[in-house]
């Protein structure tokens, strides 16, 4: 559903105004209504509004003197003004309008085919860059975000080696010391324990490495890696997970893209973990028609906030964007609401995307 703009619309003559307000009707815009200069630079200021439709020959302050009053505010500097002349205009009279900053003009008697296509094209052009600001301003907001998780990340990545790893190795260097300051006979029982923490310090790592980057996403697939990360997180929270795959034969997805499924699956289970006190989780991965990916994350839990599910930016934390972001760099649609009970997150990405790799393994088995 398209957001609405605000179009105002100025001319001294109430007649006029109903005129244009019934031809504008039909765009489906928020339509505000001026009678004079000053009524004009209120509603502008008071107002986000995407297009002007001023009359020129109005009393007090004309249209090519509103124009100008309107452009010297840095706020309306690239907003559209449309003149409306019920007298023949020189081409002195539209060069002055169009130095004024009016970006177009119509004559009376009106054609409403006409000015509607006009009035149209400029809110469009306004709906669209807001759009864009709303992006960028998302994106910068995002990028902030992430380098504040790249920062926290390593500040956890570097605690876990302090913490673990080199506890661990302070832990061999220390029996092995006692095993030299020992009768030799002993140097053997103090090597089998170095070996014991050396064991147990190599897990560790081995499980930060899994978590960091599972292999089994580049050697086997993303259906492998995400049964190992299901199962993973049944073992550490208690939470039952089950994973759905639709077909049975999934085929394997590009790699970036099988990348930014995991990921998503990942951090949607993050968030059940943390913060939707729920008892089970389920993940389905689909194939629809046309080829259609469909990835699915729902839980039993508490559910989502009304703001959460509208993707509210001032409501949503880095995680959902984060995830958000990943569908929308694959023509993916991300959506997330309330299941009653618990959350449903839904992602989906168009064929050209999913069928990827599918069809280059297909071409590489025909040549």
């Amino acid at each position: 559903m398209k957001k609405k703009v605000n179009i105002l619309i100025v001319d001294d003559q109430p007649s006029k105004l109903l005129g244009y307000e019934v031809i504008l009707a039909e765009l489906g815009e928020n339509l505000i209504q001026a009678t004079s200069g000053s009524d004009a630079l209120h509603q502008l200021l008071k107002n986000d509004i995407a297009v002007v439709l001023m009359d020129v020959n109005m009393p007090e302050v004309d249209g090519f003197e509103l124009a100008r009053m309107v452009r010297q505010h840095p706020r309306f500097e690239h907003t559209a003004i449309i003149f409306v002349s019920a007298v023949h205009l020189t081409d002195l009279d539209r060069l002055k309008g169009y130095q004024l900053g009016g970006v177009d003009y119509v004559s009376v008697p009106i054609i409403p085919e006409l000015l509607r296509a006009k009035v149209s094209v400029f809110a469009e052009l306004h709906r669209k860059s807001r759009q864009l600001e709303e992006l960028n301003a998302e994106l910068r907001q995002l990028s902030s975000g992430l380098l504040a998780a790249q920062d926290g990340e390593r500040r956890r990545i570097a605690r876990e080696l302090h913490d673990g790893l080199g506890q661990e190795l302070a832990g061999i260097k220390m029996v092995l010391q006692g095993g030299l300051e020992q009768d030799p006979t002993r140097l053997k029982e103090s090597v089998i324990e170095a070996m014991t923490i050396i064991d147990r310090a190599t897990m560790g790592l081995r499980s930060m490495s899994h978590l960091l980057h599972p292999p089994l996403l580049d050697e086997v697939g993303l259906l492998s890696a995400l049964r190992w990360y299901l199962d993973g997180l049944t073992k550490r929270s208690g939470i039952e997970s089950a994973l759905d795959v639709q077909p049975l034969e999934f085929p394997r997805l590009a790699p970036e893209l099988e990348t930014a499924v995991f990921r998503i699956v990942q951090e949607c289970l993050t968030n059940v973990f943390r913060h939707a006190e729920a008892h089970k989780a389920w993940v389905t991965l689909a194939l629809r028609e046309k080829g259609q990916l469909a990835i699915t994350v729902k839980d039993d839990g508490k559910g989502i906030g009304d703001q959460v599910a509208g993707l509210r930016p001032d409501s949503v934390g880095l995680g959902i964007r984060g995830m958000r972001q990943r569908a929308m760099e694959f023509g993916g649609e991300f959506r997330i609401s309330n299941a009653n009970p618990g959350a449903l997150v839904e992602i989906l990405i168009p064929r050209t995307n999913s069928s990827l790799q599918e069809e280059s393994l297909l071409a590489s088995a025909k040549g």
